[in-house]
């Protein structure tokens, strides 16, 4: 028997809002599989797995518009975009457990009687800005991307 779920039950699920899953529904994004005869929209299982590759892109910094485009012109496959959000956590990880290795250096450092060398805090502030940076430059990356399409659509407009 497949399984359905109203717009609150998918909301309480996912942790999005209602006003999310309709705002997706609206712009033609995420729209349900089908409806109640009240008109209440209903999600299944098929719609679960297209809201999570709608979620991992986001998370890589995809506009909405971007999203949409890729996964209506089957640009990424669904194990593609797990694969994407697979590599991407485990370089997040890979930084904090650097930054982690150093925090722990240094306390085990300042727990002795001798202090820590100026070498164990270069190293450490070495660790916080590579995990800074990575930050600062997806989020550029994210920005730029977003200035590039809107300045497209605005040379559109004008030709």
């Amino acid at each position: 028997m497949k399984r359905y779920w109203k717009v609150g039950d998918l909301a309480r699920l996912t942790g999005l809002t209602v006003r999310t899953l309709r705002f997706y529904d609206q712009i033609g994004l995420f729209a349900p599989s089908g409806q109640t005869e009240s008109g209440h929209r209903l999600y299944d299982e098929a719609d679960l797995s297209r809201l999570q590759q709608i979620l991992s892109l986001k998370e890589l910094g995809l506009s909405l518009e971007e999203i949409k485009s890729a996964l209506n012109d089957g640009q990424f496959s669904p194990l593609e975009i797990v694969n994407l959000q697979i590599a991407r956590i485990k370089e997040q990880i890979k930084l904090q457990q650097s930054l982690l290795d150093q925090l722990q250096h240094v306390s085990k450092s300042m727990q002795g009687k001798e202090p820590p060398a100026v070498e164990d805090f270069t190293e450490l502030l070495q660790a916080m800005k590579k995990s800074h940076e990575k930050l600062v430059v997806e989020r550029r990356t994210s920005w730029e991307h977003r200035l590039d399409g809107l300045g497209a659509f605005l040379a559109g407009e004008e030709e």
